[in-house]
């Protein structure tokens, strides 16, 4: 059986959010020990315990403020015995990058995704896009594609919080132009980034692959995509 901690990792690589409660401090002699964890993610099973049901039962009735909040929380939970404190940390879900057309530099995305903190689906076409809700990216990586302009058309949707086409313009500027005819709002058009990915002096897939993905993460994260000091020479 995995530990929580194994557990706490495979849920968050499957993009579930989850919330954390770990024991910090006893009062009394409750049934229960500092260190004690238990992992509560939505409709999935709960993972560890906090020492019995009673306490299991408390932090389970206050994971979805907690969740909603978005920041951990303290909270005290009381027995005959004694009581606990404990510390409640969630997890967001991971957002979903949505990587179209099977290429080399899709499957490198596919592949390092999980590691930067997205959970990746790579979709052959635009009739096989699965449903999709929270947080979305989405990076076409085929500027041939005879489907770009209907994929690009079902995950708009979604509002995606960034849309890329790997590809220069002289590639990729006929799709935009063909998503104008279609009466796609400027605004939207404007927001698709073609070429995608940070100035890397890429050229292999996989250094393709990693320019899109750091891109993405400052995108995310709110950074600037620069270094952080001025490279020697």
């Amino acid at each position: 059986m995995p530990s929580v901690e194994e557990e706490l990792a495979s849920r968050i690589a499957s993009g579930d959010p989850v919330v954390l409660a770990t024991v910090i401090k006893l009062d009394g002699e409750p049934p229960s020990q500092p260190g004690s964890k238990l992992l509560m993610s939505g409709e999935a099973p709960i993972a560890g315990t906090l020492g019995c049901s009673e306490f299991d039962s408390a932090a389970l009735a206050d994971s979805q403020s907690v969740a909603a909040g978005g920041a951990p929380q303290m909270r005290t939970y009381r027995h005959d015995l004694g009581s606990i404190e404990v510390y409640l940390e969630p997890y967001a879900a991971s957002p979903t990058l949505v990587v179209f057309a099977d290429t080399p530099v899709a499957r490198a995305l596919v592949s390092w995704a999980p590691e930067v903190g997205f959970r990746p689906v790579l979709v052959a076409s635009a009739a096989d896009l699965p449903a999709l809700d929270g947080d979305v990216y989405v990076v076409h990586t085929n500027h041939d594609a005879v489907d770009l302009v209907q994929a690009l058309e079902a995950v708009l949707p979604c509002d995606p919080r960034f849309i890329g086409l790997v590809g220069s313009r002289r590639h990729t500027g006929h799709h935009l132009e063909a998503l104008r005819a279609k009466g796609v709002d400027e605004s939207v058009i404007a927001r698709i980034q073609s070429p995608v990915g940070l100035d890397l002096g890429s050229r292999t897939p996989a250094e393709i692959a990693l320019s899109i993905l750091a891109g993405l993460v400052a995108v995310r994260r709110g950074g600037k995509g620069g270094w952080k000091q001025t490279p020697p020479a």
